[in-house]
């Protein structure tokens, strides 16, 4: 059974982070080349240091998009805002060794015959979703990824000039009867381009976003706030530490708050059960909560490459749940294909819509009008009910 009063911290990084310019990179890549060729592959890797931005992995798609890869790196530095000293959109030395598909790993995702279309690897996948927020999210890693995208618009839109791209955000919260109630302790660092900048000053430029942000009544007087506490922050991004594509994935899902299957997300294609599976998993979760099912669900898939069907299906409600978990996972098998085709068709996948999920997380967010963050509907809520 679920603990009913205790504290839980999770974490949260900006776009302007080392490791988030990386995913950005890679997913914009991905994106350019779904634009042209919704069925391409890729499976790009970046890497970020001082004046440096590094791309490598393998691609089968329009030829045309590899010759665009320096520009699509130097434009999504320019908007994540870098023009600094020792990393400037304009200035960056780019390399790319993006190179063909391997021809075994093709041969096994590929359809041909009676044979349907693989996992593009083997791999577990974990979905979760819990009724503590509105998004069906655990709140610490909601708020503090609200918190993050918060800073950035007023620093985007010239509101707050004298932040930096570079900032990371942690909230510790404390449940009460299950149920989150108060902020215990509040830690933000950020980039602020003025040196001269104090802590406290920096603490007067975020505190009413951060307070517009979190609900009311969760800062109190008992709340520890530590903003910038090693003091300046004037170096930041790949300047200030190297960046790599896929280091924050539980930034990227659930801040800890359920299990992750290892596999990172940008910068691949749907057709790697990494990214789509976990989407899939997430949107069944939620669908289970929204149907109220259970309060809180963990699920868990698995696949073998070159293999469509899932090998297994593992729902844990945590004690919570209103029918028996082996009915909900006969359930989960009905309303949905779950061969890696079914999850693209259903959800939509095979569009250019992946370099947004690149900051702020990949669930809790709205689905959007062309396609954007579709695994976050709860269309299946009456097919769920009607299978158990």
């Amino acid at each position: 059974m679920p603990r009913d009063n205790y504290l839980f911290t999770s974490e949260s990084v900006s776009e302007g982070h080392p490791d988030k310019v990386c995913d950005r990179i890679s997913d914009a890549i991905l994106d350019a080349f779904l634009s042209e060729d919704p069925y391409s592959r890729v499976a790009c890797e970046t890497f970020a240091t001082t004046d440096r931005v590094v791309i490598g992995g393998e691609v089968r798609g329009p030829g045309s998009v590899i010759e665009r890869v320096e520009q699509i790196a130097r434009d999504c530095v320019r908007d994540i805002g870098y023009e600094q000293d020792g990393f400037h959109w304009a200035n960056l030395n780019v390399d790319s060794y993006l190179h063909a598909q391997s021809a075994d790993i093709a041969q096994g995702v590929d359809a041909s015959g009676n044979k349907d279309e693989g996992a593009g690897d083997q791999g577990i996948m974990f979905g979760y979703a819990v009724n503590e927020t509105d998004a069906l999210m655990p709140a610490p890693i909601l708020y503090a990824h609200a918190i993050l995208r918060r800073l950035a618009e007023v620093r985007k839109n010239g509101t707050e000039p004298k932040l930096g791209p570079d900032a990371k955000s942690q909230l510790s919260i404390r449940y009460e009867d299950g149920n989150p109630v108060e902020v215990t302790s509040l830690v933000l660092s950020t980039q602020h381009l003025d040196p001269k900048l104090t802590s406290d000053d920096v603490r007067g430029i975020v505190e009413p976003y951060i307070r517009e942000v979190l609900p009311e009544g969760w800062l109190t007087a008992n709340t520890e706030w530590w903003v910038n506490p090693t003091g300046k922050f004037v170096i930041g991004g790949p300047d200030g530490d190297a960046g790599l594509t896929g280091r924050k994935i539980i930034v990227d899902t659930y801040g800890g708050a359920a299990p992750h299957g290892g596999g990172a997300f940008s910068g691949k294609d749907p057709t790697k059960v990494d990214r789509s599976a976990a989407y899939a998993a997430r949107y069944l979760a939620k669908n289970i909560v929204a149907a109220g099912l259970a309060h809180r669900c963990t699920l868990q898939l698995s696949y073998a490459i070159g293999v469509a069907k899932p090998l297994s299906i593992y729902v844990d409600t945590d004690g919570t749940g209103k029918v028996p978990e082996a009915q909900i996972e006969k359930a989960v098998a009905k309303v949905m294909d779950l061969t890696p085709r079914g999850i693209r068709e259903h959800l939509g996948m095979n569009k250019p819509i992946y370099q947004r999920t690149a900051a702020y997380g990949h669930f809790g967010r709205a689905p959007e009008a062309d396609g954007g963050f579709s695994w976050e509907q709860t269309d299946l809520v009456e097919a769920l009910k009607a299978a158990v």
